[in-house]
């Protein structure tokens, strides 16, 4: 098989186009969850701890050496990305668990025996008539 028929075979099949979506429904899941973590709940928890704003809370580190600038840690944006990551990680958490429960109902639920194949109702009416014959 060629290294072209070979990938193509590889890209197309559904796991792929799968977490192609995936990641990009992710990325703007995430989008979405950072602007209602910076915008929504960090402001009034930054007011009621006195108007402080995460993003901007850091210090800095003096520089060791003439000529150096001076090193800023920004600890508040590593808070921040701590608070997105621990919201996003409930809130899909909480997908998952409802999409399990709706499994899980779908498996309670008795499947309807399938209907008989067209052989089959030919094979049924033939063993019918059979025994028509044979009564008379």
């Amino acid at each position: 098989m060629s290294i072209i028929k070979e990938f193509k075979a590889f890209a197309i099949k559904g796991n792929v186009v799968d977490l192609a979506v995936g990641v990009i429904i992710g990325t703007a899941f995430g989008k979405i969850v950072s602007s209602l973590v910076g915008d929504v709940v960090m402001p009034p928890i930054g007011y009621l701890i006195g108007g402080v704003n995460f993003s901007d809370l850091a210090f800095t580190l003096p520089a060791l050496l003439e000529g150096q600038s001076p090193v800023l840690v920004a600890y508040g944006k590593f808070l921040q990305t701590l608070i997105d990551f621990t919201i996003i990680s409930f809130v899909i958490f909480m997908v998952i668990k409802v999409i399990n429960r709706l499994k899980k109902k779908e498996e309670e639920e008795p499947a309807a025996p399938p209907a008989p194949s067209n052989e089959e109702l030919l094979l049924t009416e033939i063993r019918d008539l059979l025994k028509q014959q044979q009564q008379k």
